[in-house]
């Protein structure tokens, strides 16, 4: 981050995709099989997909090598979760993903499935745009070793576990101390995840492609604790000297590992960014206004 430049002076701008018109696009077809409406709307979809994308991988099961297969972009059927699981699933090699919700809110799978045949001939004609979005590592680091790391998309967290009781974390921002936490958790969030754990938590909301990280106490024992909002460029670890017996890190609602004393649980921008595919008719405002029920007014009882 340059000195003098603001957090959205450095959020890159979505960019018209693709850059030609693609004739028939290659596409990987990817959802939670385990759910049957999942199976049931791929198996449904796929005939006229096919007549307008080359498919050459339909996978519901996460067992192929994503990065090992050459395509345009990924239709995913599901929620967010499923979207989650295909960013890390694509590792450093990211394809844009087109999110179909099958699921419940949808913040990252907004279209609905009878929506997909009108809007897949619109990115064919370019006619859409790529918003890319940050992703980090998660690391925890014991004795200077790494034990564990996981890419996220969401956010990284450290959770009490049993028997519950309150913790002490200290925030290092650049490896200078920034603040001592008492709280029942801290998160650590992306834009992306902002309206995730970290907006249950009292978290704000930050556009999904501002370079930015959020950090949120869980039930913070003093009232003054607020979020905190720092540029994405720095180096952010969380220690605990003292946790719990089940005390944890959880990235993307998945376990990394439990804590010992004096974990570092360091969290750092990757180099990998999310891409997904924003066609017409389906700004962030608009899937803000829908999934958080934003009616611009108060109705009063008469």
């Amino acid at each position: 981050m340059i000195e003098g430049m603001s957090i959205d002076d450095a959020t890159p701008r979505p960019a018209p995709w693709p850059a030609q018109p693609i004739e028939r696009p290659r596409v990987l077809i990817l959802g939670a099989g385990d759910r049957p409406y999942v199976r049931e709307a791929v198996a449904r979809l796929t005939p006229d997909i096919a007549k307008t994308a080359e498919i050459v991988l339909s996978d519901l099961e996460y067992e192929a090598d994503l990065a090992s297969v050459a395509a345009d972009l990924a239709i995913v059927f599901g929620g967010d979760g499923t979207i989650l699981r295909t960013a890390k699933a694509m590792g450093e090699h990211q394809l844009p993903v087109l999110g179909v919700n099958l699921g419940k809110l949808g913040f990252l799978a907004a279209i609905k499935p009878d929506e997909l045949l009108s809007v897949l001939p619109q990115i064919c004609r370019g006619e859409c745009q790529i918003v890319s979005h940050l992703m980090f590592r998660a690391s925890i680091v014991r004795n200077g070793e790494v034990q564990q790391q996981h890419l996220g998309l969401n956010e990284a967290a450290i959770m009490a576990g049993p028997p519950f009781s309150m913790l002490d974390i200290d925030l290092y921002i650049d490896a200078e101390l920034a603040t001592t936490y008492s709280c029942d958790g801290l998160i650590i969030s992306t834009p992306v995840g902002s309206t995730a754990h970290s907006l249950s938590a009292g978290g704000p909301i930050l556009r999904k492609n501002v370079q930015a990280f959020v950090i949120s106490p869980i039930s913070p024992h003093t009232l003054t604790v607020r979020p905190l909002v720092d540029t994405a460029d720095r180096v952010y670890e969380m220690v605990c000297h003292r946790p719990n017996e089940g005390t944890s890190v959880v990235v993307d609602g998945r376990v990394l590992g439990r804590l010992a004393s004096d974990d570092r649980v360091r969290v750092q921008r990757d180099r990998a960014t999310f891409k997904m595919i924003e066609v017409p008719g389906h700004s962030y405002y608009r899937t803000l206004r829908e999934k958080l029920g934003w009616s611009g007014r108060l109705d009063q009882a008469r």
